[in-house]
């Protein structure tokens, strides 16, 4: 089971769904389209079987992923983004037009049309307008919040009656 990182927070439970190595991966390379196992695991040179078999299950219990059955006997699969795993989209494109810096310029998402690399730039859709970074705040954890899921996480160890469950 992956470790949790507890904290009432977007990035957090995103990172809580997302977050295990080769997970992104998987994930960029079935925004191309649905691939087959074997095919997978070309395209993600180093990932052993059992661990991709592992992230394709967990990813399909949580809605990220859905599997096709081309064939009965011997059972084989195929595998697609559902719409849930085609959101994650947008945030494969920002890291890698993030990591262009580091791998070079003529990689990342470019423009069908033109050919050019693509920008991301945050947007308001009630103002409609884009935004300079300086006019996007991300809140922090509050204290309140962390005081709230302490106090939760202690009524669950303790239970309803208030002393401490005992693990019989």
């Amino acid at each position: 089971m992956a470790k949790r990182y507890g904290q009432h927070c977007p990035v957090a439970k995103s990172l809580d769904l997302v977050g295990e190595r080769w997970t992104l991966l998987i994930v960029r390379d079935l925004l191309r389209g649905p691939a087959r196992f074997q095919a997978l695991r070309a395209q993600l040179s180093g990932i052993p079987p059992k661990l991709l078999a592992d992230r394709l299950r967990r990813m399909e219990r949580q809605g990220l992923v859905a599997r096709a059955f081309y064939s009965k006997h011997p059972p084989r699969a195929a595998y697609g983004l559902t719409d849930r795993g085609r959101g994650l989209g947008l945030v494969v494109g920002a890291l890698a037009i993030w990591g262009r810096a580091f791998v070079g310029r003529r990689s990342g998402p470019r423009h069908v049309a033109c050919g050019q690399p693509i920008e991301l730039q945050p947007y308001c859709p009630r103002c409609e307008e884009r935004l300079a970074p300086g006019m996007v705040h991300v809140p922090a954890v509050t204290a309140r919040t962390s005081r709230r899921r302490a106090r939760r996480r202690t009524i669950l160890r303790q239970g309803p009656s208030g002393r401490a469950a005992r693990g019989d």
